[in-house]
C-alpha cells in the first residue's frame, strides 16, 4: 500500500542569531540537506543589540519544520528558532515596481489598478516611475500581474517576509532574561567557591 504523503503547509520561522560572519550560510544549510525550497527569506537586526533575526517562509510538513527548528537550534551561534502557521503571524511584504512613464501616461489602466491595490508612486520622470505597495504576498503579486498585464512593467523586487508573532509571550525577551540570571548565579557561585576555598 502507498503510504500517504503528509500535508504541507507554509510556515514561517523566525530565528534569531548572534551577528556574526557565516550564520546566514549556516541556516540556510539546514533546508538545503533536507531539500527544502526556501519562498522568502529576510535578514534584519533584532530589537536586541548584536542579534540578528531571520524571517524565512517554508512549504513543509509539521514533522519536517520541526525537526528544521531543532536542527537549527543546535548550531552554536543560533540562540532561538521557533516556526508559527499563518494563524499565529502578522506578514507583511513590501514591494517596488518600475514601469515605463510612457506606458502610465498612454494606459488609464495601470493607474487604476495603482489605486485599486492600495500602492502609491513615489516617484516619476520622463523615463519610469516607481510604484511601491505594501501587504501580504498575494496582494503583492496581484499587482505584478495586473501591471505585467498591461505591458509596463520594466523591474520589480519583493522584500520576502516580515513577521510578529500574535502570542501576548516575548520568547526571546524571556530567553535572554533567564540566560542572563543563570549567568549571573554561575558568576556568583564561582566566586562564593573561590572565597571558601583554602589558601
Amino acid at each position: 500500500m502507498t503510504p500517504i504523503p503528509a500535508q504541507e503547509t507554509l510556515y514561517t520561522l523566525i530565528i534569531f542569531s548572534e551577528n556574526l560572519a557565516g550564520v546566514l550560510n549556516s541556516v540556510t544549510g539546514v533546508f538545503t540537506r533536507r531539500q527544502l525550497n526556501i519562498e522568502s527569506l529576510n535578514v534584519s537586526p533584532s530589537g536586541f543589540e548584536k542579534i540578528h533575526r531571520y524571517t524565512i517562509t517554508c512549504r513543509t510538513d509539521a514533522k519536517t519544520i520541526r525537526t528544521v527548528a531543532l536542527q537549527l537550534e543546535k548550531k552554536i551561534d543560533v540562540i532561538m528558532a521557533r516556526y508559527y502557521t499563518d494563524d499565529e503571524v502578522y506578514v507583511m511584504e513590501q514591494a517596488l515596481y518600475k514601469i515605463a512613464s510612457a506606458r502610465l501616461v498612454a494606459d488609464r489602466e495601470i493607474s487604476k489598478a495603482i489605486r485599486r491595490h492600495d500602492a502609491k508612486i513615489v516617484e516619476v520622470n520622463s523615463i519610469y516611475a516607481i510604484v511601491s505597495k505594501e501587504g501580504l504576498h498575494e496582494e503583492v503579486r496581484e499587482l505584478y500581474h495586473a501591471l505585467k498585464s498591461r505591458g509596463c512593467l520594466l523591474q520589480y523586487v519583493g522584500s520576502g517576509v516580515v513577521a510578529v508573532t500574535k502570542s501576548r509571550r516575548e520568547e526571546l525577551s524571556e530567553f535572554l532574561e533567564q540566560r542572563s540570571r543563570q549567568a549571573a548565579e554561575a558568576s556568583t557561585t564561582a566566586k562564593s567557591a573561590t572565597a571558601e576555598s583554602p589558601e
